[in-house]
């Protein structure tokens, strides 16, 4: 096993934060600025995040009492935050279901496959999955955290939810990659477990938002789908190419989180927002 770099690890246990946001129905459909392509992309994440997180709980709390009494109180930290993640996200799925999205039927769908994988991988590769997927979401909350045009032309009511979120998963990005050197350390399962999870969460974060896009009857607006996926994809400003290097650092045998340190980007939104 390998031994949790502590000059790495940042132990500020991660604070669970309470919200409560309230999406009212006078929020636009396309919150995003106006942005269908854009809206739906995230609009199929939150689908996926409170099963998602149920997940990820249980497969880090899975090994809580094996680990030593500071790292098991970032892990309570990490449980308590991700619960309020995904309560605040079941109210704005509620939300866009409201809107007349299939938001239930994606999370329907979420949780068979997320049955399925808790019955195929043993909880070593479940905790791997946790580790590969909270990367996703880490160099995602750090874009966002550091380009404030990524979030830029959001409306105000649904912004506070995202940028809320990016603090948290930024603040316990470590949590499960620590438990899992420390009770794991395997470099094969953490590797291979992302490129199976590279490959899964490209597929199905495409099939949750075509199923969004035909619910509305615009799978087939070509321009917004070139239009957002240059966007993404191409020079400008191309914000998936931009997290390249952040994402094959993870494939590196001496990665840690917290080599890409985000307290500045943090502490700047928290004041924003007032979030202590």
């Amino acid at each position: 096993m390998t031994v949790v770099n502590s000059a790495l690890s940042k132990f500020n246990r991660p604070q669970p934060r309470r919200m409560d946001f309230v999406f009212d129905d006078s929020i636009p459909m396309d919150w995003f600025g106006g942005d269908p392509f854009k809206t739906m992309v995230l609009t199929a994440l939150s689908a996926t995040f409170p099963e998602g997180e149920r997940f990820f709980v249980d497969s880090v709390r899975h090994y809580q009492k094996n680990v030593s009494p500071e790292l098991a109180a970032q892990v309570s930290g990490f449980i308590g935050q991700e619960a309020h993640h995904g309560r605040e996200h079941d109210a704005f799925n509620q939300f866009m279901q409201r809107k007349g999205l299939p938001m239930k039927r994606i999370e329907q769908f979420v949780e068979g496959g997320l049955k399925f994988m808790r019955k195929r991988l043993s909880p070593e590769r479940q905790l791997a999955m946790t580790c590969a997927l909270e990367h996703f979401t880490a160099i995602l909350a750090e874009m966002a955290l550091e380009n404030p045009d990524f979030f830029g032309p959001m409306d105000e009511r649904v912004k506070a939810l995202w940028y809320w979120h990016a603090i948290e998963e930024s603040e316990h990005k470590a949590v499960a990659f620590d438990v899992f050197q420390d009770q794991v350390g395997s470099y094969w399962i953490r590797s291979s477990q992302m490129a199976l999870n590279t490959l899964e969460f490209a597929f199905f974060t495409t099939l949750h938002t075509y199923s969004l896009f035909k619910a509305r009857g615009i799978q087939r607006d070509w321009r917004m789908h070139l239009k957002g996926l240059n966007e993404m994809l191409g020079n400008n400003p191309g914000w998936l190419r931009k997290m390249g290097k952040a994402y094959w650092s993870y494939y590196k045998p001496s990665f840690h989180p917290w080599q890409r340190d985000t307290n500045q980007a943090m502490n700047h939104w928290k004041q924003v927002y007032g979030i202590v």
